[in-house]
C-alpha cells in the first residue's frame, strides 16, 4: 500500500477539524468566524483524495475488499461526505470536531494493513447494489446516531438552563431534531431496501456466516422502525427519541463491524 496518499488525507481531514474548532470558538466568543469556503476547501480536498484512495484500494480485479479497515474507512468517508454536505447548509462544525479526526485515524490505518487476503466476489448487478444500500445504510445511520449525541448535549444543557459553549453556536432544538428524524426515515428506507435485496441476492445465508448480521440488521430496522412510528403516532422527541437512536445504531454497528471484527479477527479462516 502507499501510504503517502493517506498521510495527505489524514493530515488535510485534521486541518478541517482544527479549522472547525477555530470557527466554534470564534462563533462562542461572539467574534466573526473565518469564511467557511476555507474550512470546506480542506474537508473537500481530504474527501476526494480519501474516494481515490477507496477506489484503489476496493476495486479489485477479482472483487470487492470489503475487509473490517478498509470497510471502516468506507463507512467514515460516507458519513464525512454527509456531514460535509449538512454542513454547508448548518453549523454542524462541533460534529466536524469529533468526527474528522477519526476519519483522519480510518484512513491511515487502512493504508497501513497488508494487501486483503480475501474479497467479496461481485458476479451480479444485484449484490453490487445490495452492497452500496447496505453502505449507504449504516452510514446515514451513523451520521444520525453522531446527530442524536450533539442533540443529546443540547438538550441537557438547555434543561439545565446553562446553554453556553459550543451548544450556542448550534441549530434551535426543534430544527436539530426535525434534522434528526430526516435522517432515520432516509437511512430506514436505505436499510429496508438493504434487507430486501440481501434476502433477493444472497445465495445461502447460513455458509456466508451472515445469519448473526442479518439478525442484527432486523433488529436495528425494527428499533428505528418503531421509532419513527412513535413520532407519527404519539409524537415521540427529546430523550426517548435520543435514546432509540443509539438503541438502533448499537445493534446495527454490531451488526456489520461488529461482526466483520469477530469473522475477521477473532474466528480467522
Amino acid at each position: 500500500m502507499h501510504v503517502l496518499p493517506s498521510l495527505i488525507t489524514a493530515l488535510l481531514y485534521l486541518a478541517a477539524a482544527a479549522l472547525s474548532l477555530h470557527r466554534t470558538r470564534r462563533r462562542i466568543r461572539g467574534e466573526p468566524a473565518p469564511r467557511k469556503s476555507v474550512l470546506m476547501s480542506a474537508w473537500g480536498g481530504a474527501w476526494a483524495l480519501h474516494t481515490l484512495i477507496l477506489y484503489r484500494h476496493t476495486f479489485r480485479p477479482d472483487g470487492l475488499n470489503l475487509e473490517f479497515f478498509n470497510a471502516m474507512s468506507l463507512i467514515l468517508w460516507l458519513v464525512a461526505g454527509l456531514l460535509g454536505a449538512s454542513t454547508l447548509r448548518r453549523p454542524l462544525e462541533p460534529l466536524a470536531v469529533a468526527l474528522l479526526p477519526v476519519s483522519a485515524l480510518a484512513v491511515l490505518v487502512a493504508g497501513l494493513v497488508p494487501e486483503p487476503s480475501t474479497v467479496v466476489a461481485v458476479d451480479s448487478v444485484g449484490i453490487r447494489v445490495h452492497i452500496l444500500v447496505s453502505l449507504l445504510a449504516y452510514s446515514v445511520l451513523t451520521f444520525s446516531a453522531l446527530q442524536a449525541l450533539l442533540l443529546a448535549i443540547q438538550d441537557q444543557h438547555l434543561h439545565r438552563h446553562r446553554p453556553g459553549g459550543f451548544v450556542r453556536t448550534l441549530p434551535p432544538l426543534q430544527e436539530m431534531e426535525q434534522f434528526l428524524f430526516q435522517l432515520i426515515t432516509a437511512g430506514v428506507i436505505l436499510l429496508t431496501l438493504s434487507l430486501v435485496t440481501g434476502f433477493l441476492y444472497v445465495e445461502d445465508l447460513f455458509a456466508q456466516h451472515l445469519v448473526h448480521k442479518t439478525v442484527l440488521s432486523i433488529t436495528a430496522w425494527l428499533v428505528f422502525s418503531i421509532l419513527l412510528w412513535g413520532r407519527w403516532r404519539f409524537g415521540w422527541r427529546g430523550r426517548k427519541a435520543i435514546r432509540w437512536t443509539l438503541w438502533g445504531f448499537a445493534a446495527l454497528l454490531l451488526a456489520y463491524l461488529g461482526t466483520k471484527f469477530v469473522i475477521e479477527f477473532l474466528l480467522p479462516g
